[in-house]
């Protein structure tokens, strides 16, 4: 990015995530500093979702980083650097959580409330795309238990629990898709909603709103109480006038899709790329599905769990290594 006026600026790589990104501070003159994203087109990366995402964000008035320099064509990006204080380093208290989350559920709210111009561009978050999601927890998680792998019969019988059970899920609001503590920072300089700085939001789609909820408070990575995700939930529901019973349907519906997801994609990462780190995630996530398969409108789903899904014991997560 030299033609930027970045020539000659120090770079600090930071530490990458589940994909083929890699982030890289760049610290110039007078501690001037910026974000380098790069993402390479040829291992699948393509940076125009986020450039079009940013600038529905920024209409919102929401605090996504500013774009200083873009090239697409080789998948790098200039951003505003928005700092450290992600949410997983400042929720150090249970005041300061309380008040990190409300902020980050009243951004729900206004994106919820007062949909940005233009969010219609995105495709819809939909029954094909739950399946296609979901069918990650048996290609991998199960299969990662299991001497042989599973049937098409066993297969067509998951997804038919998924289609059930997501089934009344109209898409209607854009939903970020990783809205949780590792990508949402705390701007304490800055007022209202703006405080909530936003990032890797590149996969957004138009959803159901109960879905980045779900992301926020059944976090693979952090651990929340029970009282924090009864109280976002009654402060989501009373900000925006939403209905309570079917809004929390909706929201174990959800959890459950996206934990069956996160602990295919967990267990992939195992087997196939051999990052072993996210099999200490596994217990947590199950938890997560545990909860929300606990819903009335989930039994049949709860029972095909229950009958083939292996818990992420020592024993499996040593399996899932094995494999790797």
């Amino acid at each position: 990015m030299a033609s930027a006026g970045w020539d000659g600026a120090r770079h600090l790589p930071l530490d990458g995530d589940a994909s083929m990104r890699r982030y890289i501070r760049l610290i110039g003159p007078k501690d001037r500093r910026a974000m380098l994203m790069d993402a390479p087109p040829e291992l699948g990366e393509d940076t125009r979702p986020f450039l079009a995402v940013t600038e529905l964000l920024h209409a919102a008035g929401l605090s996504a980083p500013q774009v200083l320099a873009a090239d697409p064509v080789q998948g790098f990006l200039l951003l505003e650097d928005l700092g450290d204080a992600l949410y997983v380093r400042e929720a150090t208290t249970p005041a300061r959580e309380r008040l990190l989350y409300e902020a980050a559920v009243d951004v729900l709210a206004q994106l919820h409330r007062n949909p940005p111009a233009g969010q219609q561009r995105l495709g819809p978050y939909d029954a094909a795309t739950y399946a296609t999601e979901a069918a990650l927890f048996v290609e991998w998680y199960v299969a990662g238990g299991r001497p042989e792998p599973p049937s098409a019969d066993l297969r067509a019988e998951y997804l038919g629990h998924i289609a059930e059970a997501t089934a009344k899920l109209a898409p209607s609001v854009l939903v970020l898709r990783d809205y949780h503590a590792e990508n949402l920072l705390w701007l304490a300089e800055r007022r209202g909603l703006a405080r909530v700085g936003l990032l890797d939001y590149q996969d957004a789609l138009i959803g159901h709103p109960a879905y980045d909820l779900v992301s926020l408070l059944e976090d693979a990575r952090r651990d929340t109480t029970p009282e924090l995700r009864e109280a976002m939930q009654r402060h989501y529901l009373e900000t925006t006038g939403a209905a309570s019973e079917p809004f929390l349907a909706a929201y174990a519906a959800l959890g459950a899709q996206r934990n069956l997801k996160i602990l295919g994609i967990f267990a992939r990462l195992a087997r196939r790329d051999g990052k072993r780190a996210y099999l200490a995630h596994l217990p947590r996530v199950w938890q997560h599905l545990m909860r929300d398969l606990e819903h009335p409108e989930l039994t049949a789903l709860r029972a095909f769990v229950a009958r083939w899904a292996p818990i992420p014991d020592a024993a499996l997560c040593a399996r899932l290594e094995a494999a790797s």
